[in-house]
């Protein structure tokens, strides 16, 4: 049984959101944010990487960047360009891109049923990005980023959101700079039991993309509860930020790989240890068409490589469902044994590259030099994401890339 409730968001007074709303916090790198924010004090990058405005030589989970973004916060809360609902709401949050749409309600969540696997996981969570934003929710008092759910759609919540978008006007609608429109409607009042109930009935829901999001919040419960005396299980710190989307609306993209050297092996070594375990044929095709099949570039040339039937012969595929994945074929047959990447995670020589990006970043990165090799990859379902959750286990790191992304300061929790 899983809770959902409405909630008085923060969030841009029609004809700022434009200015304010951000892409999230952790698509960017510093510098990358401080120029996406140059020239515009009113964005929300200057609340949830604050350290933009201060000197490159402050570290970015320094306390001091969390009392800048608590600061800007409340300059921007105790101007005229963001207001609070004056009552609870749920809000619809549509994303159109390429002509695809995806639409979701914007809620609070329980932390309860985070910490109970009511609302199940697919990733394992980094302490150290759990700590920069437990201390960014605490020391601003809000959360600032939807996370992302999904679930397996119900029919009836479909016509409620459908209608909704019909009968009523948007409260926001403008396509962000990175061409994703966002629109933004409020759920009529006399619906929101319609949406409680019928969640009540969902057994769980999933998180798609905001793992650390999510740990954050349950954290920062612990740290406002603990320092709570008069604690009920009613604050708002009891609850967190998600839009929940339509299992069935959804598409992800692959994450690519590429890796900065050959492991000390030569391109012809590299390529005869590759047809033990693979088929290796020199192909025009960049993006896989089917499972257990890659595609390769090295050396201005992309390769097909096709898992032999020795790799399922081995039994390690019939194992899990998260070591069926393409992404686990490739490490355990191919990057580990081969390249030397032994812990994805941790390894330096290796980055991942989102689908959105395309193939062309990664001929980049090999023809520049900074990689050796890439591999593109066929994408992870959403049906697989859920299988993995049910079965309580973990996917490999970067696994998944879903697109188009939430805005971060266009509805923000108070906690």
């Amino acid at each position: 049984m899983a809770v959902i409730k409405p909630f008085r968001a923060l969030r841009p007074t029609p004809g700022k959101e434009n200015l304010i709303a951000s892409v999230p916090y952790d698509v960017v790198n510093r510098q990358e944010a401080k120029e996406l924010a140059e020239g515009n004090p009113l964005s929300f990058l200057r609340i949830t990487r604050a350290e933009i405005e201060l000197d490159e030589k402050i570290n970015p989970y320094s306390t001091e960047v969390y009392k800048k973004a608590e600061e800007n916060l409340s300059k921007l809360k105790g101007s005229k360009e963001l207001k609070v609902d004056e009552t609870p709401k749920f809000y619809i949050y549509k994303l159109t891109m390429d002509g695809r749409s995806q639409t979701g309600i914007a809620a609070t969540f329980s932390v309860d049923d985070y910490d109970n696997d009511v609302i199940m996981k697919h990733e394992k969570t980094r302490k150290e990005k759990e700590d920069d934003r437990t201390n960014h929710i605490v020391t601003t008092g809000a959360q600032t980023g939807p996370v992302f759910l999904t679930y397996k759609n119900v029919d009836a919540i479909d016509s409620v959101v459908e209608a909704a978008t019909k009968q009523t006007k948007p409260i926001y609608d403008f396509t962000s700079s990175d061409g994703i429109q966002h629109s933004v409607w409020i759920l009529p009042d006399e619906k929101n039991q319609i949406i409680i109930d019928e969640i009540a009935k969902v057994k769980n829901l999933y998180i798609a993309d905001g793992h650390h999001r999510a740990a954050s919040a349950s954290r920062a419960r612990k740290v406002k509860m603990n320092s709570n005396a008069s604690h009920s299980g009613s604050e708002e710190y009891n609850y967190f930020i998600a839009v929940l989307f339509p299992a069935n609306q959804l598409k992800i993209l692959p994450y690519n790989r590429v890796v900065i050297d050959l492991n000390g092996r030569t391109k012809q070594k590299f390529l005869n240890e590759l047809s033990e375990k693979f088929s290796v044929i020199k192909s025009s095709v960049k993006e896989p068409e089917n499972r257990k099949t890659f595609d390769m570039y090295l050396d201005g040339e992309w390769y097909q490589l096709k898992a032999n039937d020795s790799i399922s012969a081995s039994g390690s595929l019939s194992k899990s469902v998260a070591e069926n994945l393409d992404v686990s074929i490739l490490q355990d047959f191919l990057l580990n044994p081969v390249l030397g990447i032994d812990d994805p995670r941790t390894n330096k020589r290796i980055d991942f590259v989102g689908g959105i990006r395309g193939t062309k970043e990664l001929e980049k990165l090999v023809d520049s030099g900074k990689a050796a090799v890439a591999f593109s990859l066929f994408p992870v379902s959403v049906e697989d994401l859920m299988k993995i959750s049910d079965a309580g286990e973990i996917m490999p790191p970067k696994s998944t890339w879903f697109e188009p992304k939430l805005r971060d300061g266009l509805l923000v929790h108070l906690i």
